[in-house]
């Protein structure tokens, strides 16, 4: 197989290009099971190549012929509040591109698109969609649709079986929707165009039987023999600035993970020597409690056991009452 261009550094250089629309409208395509049309590319936050994000995280934001705004995020390393940046960044597309004063109806469908590169959230997939769906609180299968004027006016008619019908829309169809695409957890042989875009986003391979939208061109454009000398040494440098990040990260985890170990071990053995001493000094009371309720009622055996001595009382009866033995009562003459 040849090698490729990483996915994310061929969307900062090479695939903003008209020329190559047709590999990321594949991309789309084969994850959202329907033709994608990229009208053009708009402006998006992190487009701006500055600090470590821009060998961290990538991201484009693509306009449809239907309007429809998308983003495509690719992110290197692992964010705790990754999620909250998606929502972020969806709010962000719709509010920047809808005009003071405009109509509600002018707000645009939002899909985020999140291709990472490390386990974010817990689950056994490798691709996940969100979108918001309305539900009856008292009837989980009643899904609130639109009506009729509000799907004719944000959708139109569709065609089904050569008539014209109205397609029902739901309400959450609205609503932006969420894909990620755990590119790491991918472990399969790749059958569905999908899975074949995953597997060349894991891998920088396409096998020669792949068939998935937007994978022929992709053999074509981004292949790593046809690009300039100078684009050559900025890409080698962002792979080895790829490389350190992932390094120095793993190298902090690890050692964040031996310190926890060590501080852990630490402050087990404290806390058992702290216990220790204190179930030692409780045990001690109690069995000194015990040793001394013993030794005062075999005190006053003793001063019993003199008092028959006294009265010439027989040693067998002294023994049977006392429950001295009789070596004890021959010691006290």
């Amino acid at each position: 197989m040849d090698n490729y261009i990483r996915f994310d550094w061929a969307m900062k250089r090479l695939l903003r290009n008209k020329a190559n629309y047709a590999v990321i409208e594949g991309l789309l395509e084969s994850l959202l099971g329907r033709k994608y049309t990229i009208e053009r590319f708009l402006e998006s936050e992190s487009n701006q190549e500055t600090g470590e994000d821009k060998f961290n995280r990538v991201d484009i934001l693509a306009e449809s012929d239907k309007g429809e705004l998308t983003i495509i995020e690719i992110q290197n390393n692992r964010e705790l509040t990754y999620f909250h940046r998606m929502l972020y960044g969806v709010s962000k597309a719709i509010t920047d591109y809808i005009d003071l004063g405009n109509d509600y109806d002018k707000v645009r469908k939002v899909y985020s698109i999140n291709i990472v590169y490390f386990e974010l959230g817990q689950g056994k997939d490798y691709v996940y969609h969100g979108k918001t769906f309305f539900c009856g609180l008292h009837d989980k299968s009643d899904i609130l649709k639109l009506s009729v004027r509000q799907n004719q006016k944000f959708f139109g008619f569709g065609l089904a079986d050569g008539e014209n019908v109205l397609e029902r829309k739901e309400a959450g169809d609205l609503f932006p929707e969420y894909y990620i695409l755990r590119v790491n957890d991918f472990d399969r042989v790749a059958t569905t165009p999908l899975d074949q875009w995953i597997e060349f986003l894991k891998t920088g391979s396409i096998a020669p039987d792949a068939t998935a939208p937007g994978l022929s061109q992709a053999r074509e454009c981004l292949r790593i023999d046809t690009l300039s000398s100078a684009e050559k040494n900025d890409y080698v440098r962002h792979m080895e600035a790829i490389r350190y990040q992932r390094s120095v990260l793993d190298t902090s985890r690890d050692e964040g993970f031996a310190e926890g170990r060590a501080e852990g071990r630490a402050e087990g053995r404290a806390e058992g020597r702290a216990e220790g001493r204190a179930e030692g000094r409780a045990e001690g009371r109690a069995e000194g409690r015990v040793e001394g309720i013993d030794e005062g009622k075999k005190e006053e055996k003793i001063a019993i056991a003199k008092k028959m001595f006294s009265l010439n009382l027989p040693t067998s009866q002294i023994m049977q009452i006392t429950g001295l033995t009789e070596e004890e009562i021959n010691n006290l003459t």
